[in-house]
């Protein structure tokens, strides 16, 4: 498993409700929402969010960024894409390390 998708580094829930009820079952779910994405690569995981958002329908996709802690832009591509009439692509998978540099590497001292 690769190291970015360990359990220990699941995101928090921050809706409301699992802030109040921790462990009631909408939390459970939430928790398993978080599980399946921690799970996915990054183009599963902006699909699979974009459903969920989907799915909820009105207020979808600011429910699923507190409940993944994925952008919002993110998840709108995601819908974006799954709406889209043209096939999705397979092989536009970003590689390992792809992506832009952290600033502590490209700007030594800060």
């Amino acid at each position: 498993m690769d190291k970015e998708n360990t359990w220990a580094q699941l995101p928090k829930c921050t809706c409301s409700h699992c802030q109040q009820n921790p462990n009631s079952p909408i939390a459970g779910q939430h928790r398993s929402i978080n599980r399946l994405v921690a799970l996915a690569d990054e183009r599963s995981r902006r699909l699979l969010v974009g459903f969920l958002a989907q799915q909820h329908g009105r207020g979808g996709i600011s429910l699923m960024s507190r409940i993944t802690g994925l952008d919002r832009n993110t998840i709108a591509r995601g819908w974006r894409e799954l709406q889209s009439e043209q096939p999705l692509a397979h092989d536009r998978i970003r590689r390992r390390g792809g992506g832009r540099k952290r600033v502590e590497i490209t700007v030594p001292g800060s």
